[in-house]
């Protein structure tokens, strides 16, 4: 419009009386200087915006770029009605018109009106309901118009979820995987928009996307790539990072756009959006696994080791999409796009040898006489040096618990010998070891006749008084035969018991019965005072006692004549003669028992 223009009418009225029409969203930006606009609507005039042109010579295309007030200025219009009406009053500014009014810019000139954003919708009406929907997956759906009482205004036509096309024709409606091309048409497609890498299905130039929905633009090669959604209203989000093996895309709404996208941007959208900061879920197709199988010429999963995975978003199945098999990773979307995992490069997954497989991995243990090198992630031969200072601490730790363990044996041994010695040397001064030792010291034909013997001396005779050696057993102890160092035999009497106050008289009695010396008479060594009963030392009878002799059964080959047991008798007379009368010390012997006596 000119200059001398004041009014502008804009109306949206069909043409048609079958159609409905309204507006959805209506953006303006007016450019030229010196202006106010106004909006007339009921003969009343209300301001809406104005410009100014402090710099003479600016330009439409600098005007419209910024469209801040200096040579442009913005409008929204209102959506609920169809005619608008606009006023515009030039030369406000009397000062700068008067100083612009020799210049040649055309924005002195004109008044430019252009349509920043414009969405329209539309329905059918006076017509019996949904004789429109030709298509057999078509529906329809009523519109009201809005006041105190609501009425439907008119109709519009749909495709069936899992459905996209033209419900107004027949057979229009298709199936959303109809649409999906799984293998593009140009091998040199640009897969980089700044940053951001753009992977099939998706694509930013005709041939190499998958589908119309995965076409990305990309206005500027140094800035991130914008996607639009073309489903209810065209929405465009800045991309800014795309990941194909889980199907989301991360991206924001930029400032200028008055639209949010809700949950779902359309009944037949493959995506699924939330928030100002988006994280949409993407489909390849609005179908299930297995009807998507079905038709094998646009599958999209054409990978070898890829897999389909079926997609919910908000609990309301929203489709299918590919993922990489397990052990593998890449784009399921290409093919040999899925690509393995070589899991043996990550740490830890193996304690020795990690070897490789299709889609898996094997762990496998060194070799001998080798080792693992974390480092190197390899098997390496123990080092010699090593092994070396390994047998040597092994066998310095045996030596050293043998050698603990012995001086643990010794020691053990020195304590219990201590313990011996002691309970020996107690023993013997309970015996009156000390007053024997006396008795034989004063008598000097007793000193050579008369020996006290040390326990390990008669131990040493007996074999440790072992049970073999038993040749005599009575009612008051056992009787021993026993070899001592001189090769002398010698029987030990083990007595069980003595009396305490008896003791003296018994070393009394052995002081003097070591001193006899008759052939019928049994002599007497000596003792052993280190024992808790002392030990009597004899000569050894090889022949019995005289008991036996006289008491032997005669069928035995051993019998006595007269003559022999008057011998024994004189020889017993004589014995006791002895002891009575020519002994150096007489001995009046009051209890003669024949099992103590021998013969010869």
């Amino acid at each position: 419009m000119t200059a001398s223009q004041s009014l502008y009418n804009l109306s949206f009225k069909p043409l048609g009386r079958h159609f409905h029409v309204s507006t959805d969203y209506v953006a303006l930006n007016i450019t030229g200087c010196d202006l106010e606009v106004y909006s007339v609507k009921e003969n009343a005039t209300q301001p809406i915006c104005a410009t100014v042109c402090p710099d003479p010579g600016i330009t439409e295309m600098v005007a419209m770029h910024n469209c801040n007030g200096f040579g442009c200025c913005h409008v929204d219009v209102e959506n609920d009605a169809d005619t608008y009406q606009f006023k515009f009053v030039y030369g406000h500014n009397p000062k700068n018109t008067k100083a612009h009014s020799n210049q040649t810019s055309q924005l002195w000139d004109k008044i430019s009106i252009t349509t920043d954003r414009f969405q329209l919708s539309w329905d059918i009406g006076n017509q019996s309901a949904c004789v429109a929907c030709k298509s057999e997956h078509a529906g329809c759906g009523y519109n009201y118009n809005t006041g105190f009482i609501s009425s439907p205004s008119g109709y519009r036509c749909f495709c069936h979820d899992g459905y996209t096309g033209n419900p107004y024709i027949s057979h229009g409606c298709s199936s959303n995987n109809k649409g999906y091309n799984p293998t593009p048409s140009r091998a040199d497609c640009t897969r980089q928009c700044g940053s951001i890498d753009v992977e099939f299905p998706f694509g930013l130039e005709e041939g190499c996307f998958a589908r119309e929905e995965f076409h990305f633009n990309c206005t500027n090669t140094t800035s991130s790539p914008i996607l639009l959604l073309r489903d209810l209203e065209v929405i465009a989000l800045e991309v800014i990072g795309v990941n194909v093996d889980e199907g989301t895309i991360n991206a924001t709404i930029p400032d200028q756009q008055l639209a949010n996208p809700t949950s779902d941007s359309g009944q037949n959208s493959l995506f699924s959006a939330y928030g100002l900061f988006l994280s949409i879920k993407w489909v390849a197709a609005k179908l299930s696994c297995a009807e998507a199988q079905h038709n094998r010429s646009g599958y999209a999963c054409v990978s070898m080791n890829s897999k389909c995975v079926e997609v919910s978003a908000e609990r309301v199945y929203a489709g299918y999409r590919c993922k990489c098999s397990d052990g593998f990773q890449g784009n399921p979307y290409i093919q040999s796009g899925c690509r393995d995992i070589n899991e043996c490069l990550q740490p830890n997954k193996c304690k020795e040898i990690c070897h490789n497989t299709e889609g898996s991995f094997n762990c496998i243990e060194c070799p001998r006489k080798t080792e693992y090198d974390p480092l190197n992630m390899q098997c390496t031969r123990i080092k010699q040096q090593t092994l070396l200072v390994g047998i040597i601490i092994g066998l310095s730790c045996g030596f050293g618990i043998l050698l603990l363990s012995f001086s643990v044996v010794l020691l053990t041994r020195k304590w219990k010998r201590n313990v011996q010695r002691q309970l020996r040397k107690y023993y013997f001064q309970k015996n009156q070891g000390r007053l024997l030792e006396t008795l034989i010291s004063s008598d000097e034909s007793a000193n050579d006749k008369t020996k006290i013997f040390l326990l390990e001396e008669l131990e040493k005779a007996t074999n440790n008084f072992d049970p073999a050696r038993i040749i005599g057993r009575g009612g008051h102890g056992m009787v021993y035969k026993g070899i001592l160092s001189d090769q002398r035999v010698v029987a030990i009497k083990k007595s069980k018991v003595i009396e305490e106050c008896e003791i003296s008289q018994f070393i009394n009695e052995v002081a003097v019965l070591s001193q006899i010396r008759h052939r019928n008479i049994v002599k007497l060594f000596g003792c052993c005072l280190e024992t808790e009963v002392p030990l009597l030392v004899y000569d050894y009878v090889s022949n019995g006692s005289l008991s036996q002799v006289l008491h032997a059964d005669p069928s035995d080959g051993c019998s006595l004549s007269w003559s022999d047991y008057l011998r024994i008798a004189l020889e017993t007379a004589g014995a006791l003669s002895y002891l009575h009368s020519s002994a150096s010390i007489l001995i009046f012997h009051r209890d003669v028992k024949s099992r103590i006596y021998s013969w010869m």
